[in-house]
């Protein structure tokens, strides 16, 4: 997951350094010597990286924001479900053992 994510963020600097980063200066794949790996194609379903015209592709930095704050508050909710289970698991242990 975290090659991923490193991937991802390599495909935005690529855009950003290009600033590729509006539908009016949206660049081709080719100029921003970009391949079409997984990065990409995780950006584009999500609508990171869009489609202004053919062959011509941009950064919307308003996906990508509230992309990451959506990951971040994913991660905080797995997070105190894990506190959660363990607590309960450490309870359940006391309760269940010999006095």
């Amino acid at each position: 997951m975290v090659s991923i994510l490193r991937k991802e963020r390599h495909v935005v600097q690529h855009f950003r350094e290009a600033g590729a980063i509006s539908p009016a200066a949206a660049k081709r794949l080719d100029d921003l010597h970009e391949r079409h790996g997984l990065g990409l194609r995780r950006l584009r379903k999500r609508a990171v990286i869009r489609e202004a015209s053919p062959d011509h592709f941009y950064l919307d930095e308003e996906v990508w924001q509230a992309l990451g704050r959506t990951r971040r508050r994913v991660s905080i909710a797995v997070l105190a479900l894990i506190v959660l289970l363990i607590v309960g698991v450490l309870a359940v242990g006391r309760l269940l053992a010999p006095s």
